[in-house]
């Protein structure tokens, strides 16, 4: 029963986190999210992971090393968002001054 317990908990979790990065991946859009939540979600899994690993916690190393996977990508979404906003706004500058000329 105690390993039911585990596994249930572990499922709903990553279920709640997945879902959270895939909304955010989704809406084309990491606004409001830190990078800073992915790099101690990231640092805290490796951590998690391998004290599991240690202390052969079989449900602990697979929640945690999942936990890992989901920062990694949600960091990269983060990342790729923040670089496409930067993108966006180079043009529009790049554009404004086109613009004027024909005025």
């Amino acid at each position: 029963m105690t390993e039911v317990l585990g596994w249930a908990s572990s499922f709903v979790l990553l279920l709640t986190i997945s879902k959270q990065v895939y909304k955010q991946w989704k809406s084309g859009t990491s606004e409001g999210v830190s990078k800073w939540l992915f790099i101690g979600q990231t640092t805290a899994s490796v951590g998690f992971t391998l004290y599991s690993i240690l202390v052969r916690n079989w449900v602990f190393v697979v929640t945690n090393a999942l936990l890992l996977v989901s920062a990694i990508i949600g960091g990269a979404i983060v990342i790729k968002h923040r670089r496409a906003a930067r993108r966006g706004a180079s043009r529009r500058e790049q554009a404004r001054p086109a613009r004027a000329a024909h005025a």
